[in-house]
C-alpha cells in the first residue's frame, strides 16, 4: 500500500470522525422534540436538574 493511499484512507476515517461528533452535537444540544415541548434534550435535561435541585433546597 502506498503512502498516499494510506494517508488518504487515515483522512477519510477521521472525517467521518468528525461528520460523526457533529451529527451527535446537533442530536444531544440542536433537534427539538415535541414530546418535551419542542425542547433540545440537553435544555430539557437543564431545567430539569434545575428543577430537582430546587425542590432539593425547599424539602
Amino acid at each position: 500500500m502506498g503512502a498516499d493511499i494510506q494517508y488518504a484512507w487515515k483522512d477519510n476515517m477521521h472525517c467521518h470522525g468528525v461528520v460523526k461528533v457533529e451529527w451527535v452535537h446537533w442530536y444531544n444540544h440542536r433537534r427539538l422534540l415535541s414530546s418535551i415541548g419542542y425542547l433540545p434534550p440537553a435544555e430539557a435535561e437543564a431545567d430539569f436538574s434545575q428543577q430537582q435541585s430546587g425542590q432539593t433546597m425547599a424539602a
